[in-house]
């Protein structure tokens, strides 16, 4: 992890300013990190010391299950929060947060915040916004692996977790989190490079027809 210090935070807080979340004055004490692919922001069991705002980036949670079984659960996008479950509750189990490229975040420390965060009506009512947008996303992507075939939902995963339009997600990971088989994920992998959407390289995927995959994934979201 990169800590942006002088010239470099300064730039970040001027470009993607967040000061209109809030009713007090941030600036002095947030930090500016950045972290690299596959890098974890946060540790599975570990409360984090900050609440983050993403601004750069692309990010996946997870959690390990009592059998010892890795779960991918969800996305985290440009202009979404890390760490407000532990901001809102004192015992809460910290889900993994891993980096899927490089990403650039806010990070406001606890120690200075939490109070004043927890007491302000703007940023609650933001944060309020936010919890109700990712609960209903949650509920969607349960909704659209009985509504939609895996060619539109692997799209959509695809661009999701895609750095620099290269795509190499373990194939177990997408099945879990699809719900669908191993031969059926496959078969539709072969499907996209045979279109062109996608061409092989080794174990990874390179994008080949981006709008493609795109029209594919909209369809979930025009249900």
């Amino acid at each position: 992890m990169k800590n942006y210090k002088n010239e470099k935070r300064q730039h970040y807080l001027d470009k993607y300013s967040i000061a209109h979340l809030f009713s007090f004055p941030i600036e002095e004490y947030i930090q500016v990190h950045e972290y690299k692919r596959d890098e974890w922001i946060i540790q599975e069991g570990m409360r984090p010391d900050f609440l983050f705002y993403v601004i750069e980036g692309k990010a996946k949670i997870y959690v390990t299950h009592q059998n010892g079984k890795v779960s991918l659960l969800n996305f985290i996008n440009a202009n979404d929060f890390i760490g407000e479950m532990e901001l809102l509750n004192e015992v809460y189990y910290t889900k993994g947060i891993q980096s899927s490229t490089k990403t650039v975040c806010f990070a406001l420390p606890f120690h200075h915040f939490r109070t004043k965060m927890l007491e302000d009506v703007t940023f609650l009512r933001e944060l309020t916004k936010f919890l109700s947008i990712k609960a209903t996303q949650m509920a969607a992507k349960y909704s659209q692996s009985l509504a939609f075939p895996l060619e539109n939902r692997l799209a959509d995963f695809i661009l999701q977790t895609a750095d620099e339009e290269v795509y190499k997600e373990k194939h177990v990971t997408v099945c879990d989190f699809l719900g669908v088989s191993y031969r059926h994920l496959l078969h539709v992998l072969a499907q996209f490079c045979e279109n062109g959407y996608l061409k092989k390289e080794g174990r990874h995927y390179c994008i080949q027809q981006y709008n493609r995959l795109e029209e594919l994934a909209e369809k979930l979201k025009n249900k």
